[in-house]
């Protein structure tokens, strides 16, 4: 039991460390307002479909009424069989600043990364802002505030998407889940080791992409056309955050158990490729959470220990809940404040559910 406890508390130590050291920068980061008075560089919003004629009908519109004077949409129609190329011309006669870029045949890469390449290659401008069919913006003024970040150095501006609450556990969960991701990749680039970014809300620059030879490191893996890039090519110089909620992007979360299962699995099956320190920062972080909580169910019950490991519990959950009530006040989730105890008791089971990911092989197929 000795040996138990000494592993109990070193995990829960390193907890403590990630908590208060790492992940406390994103809790007490101000956000800044948009400074109207900044030159407004021109921005190319790609948005890559296939099969999105009803998202693109129920969402485009609040990507074209944007209060931004200099920008574009191009929509690239991926192998549609529904009829999203016919939703986009309608949109695109009443906005001319609307661009279809149509892609027929096999694909010259896996995933959605050969829309991806041809929608950059076809942008005017340098700044691109990345997006999804069903997602929406929170606020007429994301292109404002996403492109207000890259000035200067900045190359890479790492936005949050958040998922729309619905009723039941599962909606409960991918909150949560994405949630706690953004805490992981906002503060460690707070901290200058930025590793990735959520596709549905991401901004780099054009230059950037051609520089570090688009996709070519990764082109082999179906995911990966937002993370396995940004870790590749976000450094401590050229990466910001935008915590602005005006800069939010909303997106519906799958409404099954199955379908949230492939989904994660299409989308961890790429960490396996981050960098080595990378894997290790967020294996370190996921192996101690583990060990807290499976070690403290046997040494809780043991009576010659359990008043130091509860101590070391409710401290640990003391500073989890002080931590995730001024982080999600920023990212405008506070409703999950008070299931954080549990959710984060329960995240444990997705460390073993999703744990065969890391040694199967990668999807080449992204709808």
């Amino acid at each position: 039991m000795t040996l138990l406890l000494t592993i109990f508390a070193g995990a829960t130590i390193l907890q403590l460390l990630y908590w208060l050291g790492i992940f406390s920068k994103l809790a007490f980061y101000k956000t800044r307002n948009i400074d109207n008075k900044k030159e407004e560089l021109p921005v190319s919003v790609i948005i890559c479909a296939r099969n999105e004629a009803t998202n693109l009908r129920n969402n485009l519109h609040h990507f074209l009424n944007q209060t931004y004077r200099s920008y574009e949409i191009i929509v690239v129609n991926d192998n549609s069989s529904d009829k999203t190329i016919d939703v986009v011309l309608e949109f695109q006669g009443k906005s001319p600043n609307l661009r279809l870029v149509n892609i027929k045949g096999v694909p010259t890469l896996p995933g959605k990364k050969a829309a991806l390449t041809k929608g950059i290659e076809a942008a005017i401008y340098n700044l691109i802002l990345l997006t999804d069919a069903d997602c929406v913006p929170s606020s007429p003024n994301w292109i404002r505030s996403m492109q207000s970040n890259a000035i200067n150095k900045i190359e890479i501006v790492l936005g949050f998407s958040p998922y729309i609450p619905r009723p039941g556990f599962l909606n409960l969960f991918i909150r949560y889940e994405a949630v706690f991701t953004a805490i992981q990749y906002l503060s460690f680039a707070l901290l200058g080791i930025p590793y990735m970014g959520v596709g549905r809300n991401l901004l780099y620059k054009r230059t950037l992409f051609f520089r570090k030879e688009a996709f070519s490191k990764h082109a082999h893996i179906a995911s990966g056309d937002d993370d396995l890039f940004i870790n590749e090519a976000a450094i401590r110089t050229n990466t910001k955050i935008n915590l602005s909620p005006e800069a939010f992007v909303f997106s519906l979360p799958k409404s099954s158990w199955r379908g949230y299962y492939h989904q994660k699995t299409r989308h961890l099956s790429t960490s396996t490729s981050y960098k080595l320190m990378h894997q290790l920062m967020l294996g370190g972080y996921s192996l101690s959470h583990f060990l807290h909580y499976l070690l403290a169910i046997p040494l809780i019950l043991a009576p010659e220990m359990n008043s130091t490991v509860l101590l070391l519990i409710l401290v640990r959950v003391g500073v989890v809940f002080l931590l995730c009530g001024l982080i999600l006040k920023k990212l405008k989730a506070i409703d999950l404040l008070w299931w954080i105890p549990i959710l984060d008791a329960i995240y444990v089971l997705y460390y073993i559910i999703f744990a065969p990911t890391f040694l199967i092989g990668k999807k080449n197929r992204w709808k």
